[in-house]
């Protein structure tokens, strides 16, 4: 009962922060706090592991898996995407400093000259388009391949997003926003899980936190069922019975951004496996 009660404060206090805090990094630390008191056995750097730092066991089969990833071939076909020449003869490394090595950290950003969040995939498409070249279908499994191992290529990189200026403050709001608001027949948030319910399990599944969530995307799921970030939004947000929005929309754009923030300081590490 006394850690019941524990927790139960530890989330108003957190809430409270949240709500008065005076920007991000105050949001980060406030959340960073916050699982330290509920998880006090995991280490800062393995909140990229998400729920599998919580169980030895299912941590040990991930390793094992990963040894030999049962995704290799998928994400080949992403590298020949990344190093087809386009017609003018010029390749997706032309659009990225260092050829694309090191990089994808830095995603998503706000773009003042076009007033909204950019990410990794919006960057892809641009350099594309930039090209001549017809962009493609956001979602779809070409740019999720293509996205797999270029990210790839950021491997251990740490997360460095930046929230710089008004503009970007009030989309970094607005996807916190989102993250908090209670939606669908459930009546559930995103923080309703990965914040105030971290490592229960629903299911047979073990929540994960917040911290270290967007630092592993594109994944591949029961071994080659590629999903993205933003296909993992849509999927809880069909779990949760509400109705999930278009993909590279404002609002989960927003969301990628918030929630990447929050991964500052976590090495990269894409693509990998969950069940």
């Amino acid at each position: 009962m006394k850690r019941r009660l524990t927790v139960l404060l530890a989330c108003l206090f957190l809430g409270a922060s949240l709500a008065a805090s005076a920007g991000p990094a105050e949001d980060r630390k406030a959340l960073t706090a916050h699982y330290k008191q509920l998880l006090p056995g995991v280490k800062f750097q393995d909140y990229v592991l998400g729920a599998l730092a919580l169980n030895k066991d299912a941590l040990d089969q991930y390793e094992s898996i990963m040894m030999f990833p049962p995704f290799v071939n998928d994400v080949d076909d992403g590298r020949k995407t990344w190093e087809k020449p386009f017609k003018n003869g010029k390749t997706f490394a032309s659009c990225f400093r260092n050829g694309g090595k090191k990089v994808a950290g830095g995603y998503p950003y706000f773009d003042n000259g076009v007033g909204k969040v950019l990410t990794f995939e919006n960057a892809l498409n641009a350099c594309l388009r930039h090209n001549d070249e017809a962009e493609l279908k956001y979602g779809s499994t070409e740019l999720g391949l293509l996205s797999a191992y270029a990210k790839s290529l950021s491997d251990g990189m740490k997360v460095q997003v930046k929230v710089e200026g008004p503009a970007a403050l009030a989309a970094y709001e607005n996807g916190k926003t989102h993250y908090y608001s209670r939606r669908g027949q459930l009546n559930f948030s995103c923080a309703s899980c990965h914040v105030d319910n971290v490592g229960k399990f629903v299911r047979s599944e073990q929540l994960s936190p917040m911290i270290g969530q967007a630092a592993h995307w594109p994944e591949f799921r029961a071994g080659t069922e590629l999903v993205t970030l933003q296909g993992r939004f849509r999927q809880c947000q069909k779990n949760v019975r509400a109705t999930p929005l278009d993909y590279n929309s404002e609002e989960y754009n927003d969301l990628e951004y918030f929630l990447t923030y929050m991964s500052n300081g976590l090495p990269m590490q894409t693509p990998v496996f969950r069940k």
